[in-house]
């Protein structure tokens, strides 16, 4: 009669368990977009710069391949713009579906791309490496730039500003090369501590990678792979 009870306390307890498992820990989910084939759903933008004046700035999202002297076969997403608003913010995202509604994801963002700053150097403003932050981050709804009553285009999200992280995107690295060469380099940057996002009532989220820059002048980016993983 004991073993009976045991076996069946047993059993109520991982099914209690299994539950608030299953209430609290979402089954986990990662992908990796290497944009080999296309652009795989990631969409670029650019916020914090004057209505109307693209051309001025130098705004520029396309799908290339890498510069030399890397492998110039791979290929990845471009961002270039000209800083001239001290703010400049470049990024590209993505909608997540198929995860559950209504649930925060611990995420963590591993994020490779190009850039050819070295360490320590110096620039307008601020240093085109080091003043120029990479952020990662997402939202239950669509991030997007709005014109505010002052005619610049700000995010519909919190994100901060340059160095600071916000509600929805948190700094995880900066643009230098971390070499002492003015040469495009591969560079991998990762969030060390995971942080939540919502889905919404669908199962949707949007996740978000760009760069804050501090640097009054051109910033070049090519984002050679972006992983995220949920759980």
């Amino acid at each position: 009669m004991k073993n009976l009870v045991l076996i069946t306390l047993t059993m109520l307890f991982a099914l209690f368990s299994c539950n608030d498992k299953n209430m609290n820990q979402p089954d986990p989910m990662s992908f990796t977009s290497d944009f080999e084939a296309d652009s795989d759903g990631w969409i670029g933008d650019f916020a914090d710069y004057p209505a109307g004046e693209e051309a001025f700035y130098e705004l520029t999202f396309e799908r290339d391949t890498l510069p030399g002297p890397l492998e110039q076969n791979q290929w990845a997403l471009k961002l270039s713009g000209n800083n001239h608003s001290d703010d400049l913010f470049m990024f590209v995202k993505k909608k997540v579906t198929g995860l559950e509604p209504n649930t925060v994801y611990y995420t963590t963002f591993t994020v490779e791309f190009a850039s050819n700053i070295p360490d320590g150097m110096a620039g307008v403003g601020g240093s085109p490496g080091e003043s120029v932050y990479i952020k990662v981050g997402g939202a239950p709804l669509e991030p997007k730039k709005m014109i505010e009553d002052n005619n610049h285009y700000r995010m519909n999200i919190d994100k901060a500003n340059q160095n600071e992280d916000g509600e929805n995107m948190k700094v995880i690295g900066d643009f230098s090369n971390d070499t002492e060469e003015a040469v495009y380099t591969l560079k991998t940057v990762t969030n060390e501590n995971p942080f939540g996002i919502s889905t919404d009532e669908n199962g949707t989220l949007w996740v978000i990678v760009g760069t804050e820059s501090g640097f009054e002048a051109t910033t070049t980016i090519y984002y050679n792979s972006v992983t995220v993983e949920f759980y």
